[in-house]
């Protein structure tokens, strides 16, 4: 098998799903409209609600909800075989993600922008607005203490990385400055690729490095320290200044890469050397059902993805009609970085032969972000004859980035939830911006060192609970906006039908994770799993009560229509 049947189809499928069912979706069930007002333009406060060019807004969806994920997850998931891997992505893009984040961006703005969480009061009820909330802020809370650990891990083994990084930052505030005097965004996004790539090439020249030891703690811990200081100034910004223009110079540069590792499939035409179904697995690995699909998240469907729709893009929503471009849109990006990956780590460029291959993939985990920068490199090379070294910095800088973007809009996403929390409860305090972001920032660091102590890796303890509890708000988020059509007398199979699927596949993986805590003795996890599956019940329980109200007819017991 070559690897660029794999892209064929892959490209053609989503391309199918882009001109066909997101449209169909977009006019015939959420019936997206030009003359709604969106909460951009409704509330519009120059911060956190500004209207913006679909093509920014993409930009910064698509790099927040991307991180690392697209990348870890399929170079972990080839372990069962790059066939299954390959058709989760590709129908898991077209037929869940797109609809599931094309749906929590149109119904948080027709909510005012509230978060997934907070609306599902207005949808379902107060309670499971309590509950739905619990579990966002714990995706949240694992999210940016691990994605802080990644990128500080990065700067630690690629100081090559260190200087384009930072550099980033300094390109994207200029353009934010530039963009709000009414500058061209295509000048300005060109100049800034060709910034930021230069600065890859110097940092080939420029690796930077923290001392091992300073401040009594190791230059690891120091980077997490320096990047969570970072991305409470960052959350504080106003967004044009700097995470829409960050995102966006970010999301050039990801259709740089792709164009640079899809080009390179078609010139080199590598061989697969991965098995399509894996049967030399070890004897304790899990079974592909319900793993992959958990496995596999951002690239297929993700639950994080309905906490950056409702929460940051849907405040900037410039149009209703736009919702289309970016939720469906930034799926599709996410599913071709996914695809990819696959291919990365399955052909020649990566293991010569079969053998190669089983040696690297002899346990699940194996394969990770290295696994797709050295495969990715060594397929770059091969098509377009660039350095390999070069590649590999070109691909840590990508991977950096992406990870950086989340964990910006991650504390930003924190402290709304936090925000949120104060108009539900009355308390002033919380409804500040500095001391939600102070409590935020506070809460990851608590986690960071005080369950990993010195080193700041604590969000790697609770990391495990990350698959089946983001595929669990995946699915608490469709049930929510199937909810909303069902009240709007709209057919609500298109996400209903995605909504059990991934309900059962996390759930029945909740549970095996839980006997595995359980036998491990590991009763921190065990809590946290058993209270993100209770959760998820009651919450099931809370959306069929308003169902079955509405179908015997009691519509003002839950409710006016949307």
């Amino acid at each position: 098998m070559q690897s660029i049947a794999i892209v064929l189809l892959g490209i053609v499928g989503m391309l199918l799903g882009w001109f066909v069912y997101s449209k169909f979706i977009a006019t015939k069930i959420f019936k997206l409209d030009d003359n709604f007002t969106t909460p951009a333009h409704e509330l519009q406060d120059g911060k956190d609600f500004v209207p913006t060019n679909k093509v920014v807004l993409w930009g910064h969806h698509f790099t927040s909800v991307a991180g690392a994920a697209p990348i870890v997850g399929p170079a972990i998931a080839v372990y069962w075989g790059w066939v299954p891997a390959v058709l989760w992505v590709i129908f898991g893009t077209i037929l869940f993600a797109g609809v599931h984040d094309m749906g929590a961006l149109w119904a948080s703005a027709r909510h005012k922008g509230k978060s997934m969480g907070a609306l599902s009061e207005s949808v379902i009820g107060k309670r499971s607005r309590s509950l739905f909330m619990i579990v966002i802020f714990l995706v949240l809370l694992m999210v940016n203490a691990v994605f802080g650990v990644v990128i500080a891990n990065s700067f630690v083994s690629q100081p090559n990385a260190v200087f384009p990084a930072w550099t980033a930052i300094a390109v994207a505030l200029v353009i934010g400055q530039l963009l709000k005097r009414n500058f061209g965004l295509i000048p300005l996004c060109l100049v800034g690729i060709v910034v930021l790539y230069a600065s890859v090439y110097a940092g080939s020249y420029i690796p930077i490095s923290l001392p091992e030891t300073m401040f009594g703690l190791a230059d690891k811990a120091n980077w997490i320290v320096i990047l969570f200081i970072y991305a409470a100034i960052a959350s504080l910004l106003p967004v044009w200044m700097l995470l829409q223009p960050r995102d966006f110079i970010n999301g050039m540069q990801l259709l740089v890469g792709l164009f640079l590792l899809y080009g390179a499939v078609f010139f080199a035409m590598p061989d697969i050397t991965a098995p399509a179904f894996n049967t030399q697995t070890a004897m304790d690995s899990p079974s592909l059902i319900p793993l992959l699909f958990v496995t596999i998240a951002c690239g297929a469907v993700s639950g994080f993805h309905g906490i950056v729709a409702s929460g940051t893009s849907s405040k900037q929503l410039d149009k209703e009609t736009d919702v289309r471009f970016v939720g469906y849109l930034g799926a599709i990006g996410e599913g071709s970085l996914a695809l990819i990956t696959i291919v990365a780590v399955s052909g020649v460029a990566f293991a010569a032969s079969p053998e190669e291959w089983h040696e690297v993939y002899s346990h699940l985990g194996a394969g990770s972000v290295g696994a797709f920068i050295s495969g990715g490199a060594a397929l770059i090379h091969q098509g377009w004859g660039l350095p390999e070294a070069f590649s590999s910095t070109i691909l840590a800088v990508m991977v950096v980035l992406f990870a950086g973007t989340t964990m910006d809009s991650g504390v930003r996403l924190q402290r709304y939830i936090i925000q949120e929390w104060g108009d539900i409860y009355k308390l002033s305090a919380l409804k500040n911006g500095v001391v939600a972001t102070f409590l935020a920032v506070a809460c990851c660091l608590l986690l960071a060192f005080g369950a990993g102590g010195s080193s700041g890796g604590g969000g790697m303890i609770i990391w495990p609970l990350f698959g089946s509890t983001n595929q669990i708000l995946a699915s608490l988020t469709l049930l929510v906006i199937s909810v909303m059509l069902i009240k709007m007398g709209r057919p609500a199979r298109y996400t209903l039908i995605p909504m059990v699927f991934v309900l059962v596949m996390a759930f029945f993986a909740g549970l095996i994770k839980l006997k595995e805590y359980y036998l491990a003795e590991n009763y921190l996890l065990v809590f946290l799993d058993a209270v993100v599956l209770v959760v998820s019940v009651l919450v099931m329980l809370e959306a069929w009560s308003v169902v079955a109200k509405l179908r015997s007819g009691h519509q003002d017991e839950v409710g006016e229509k949307e």
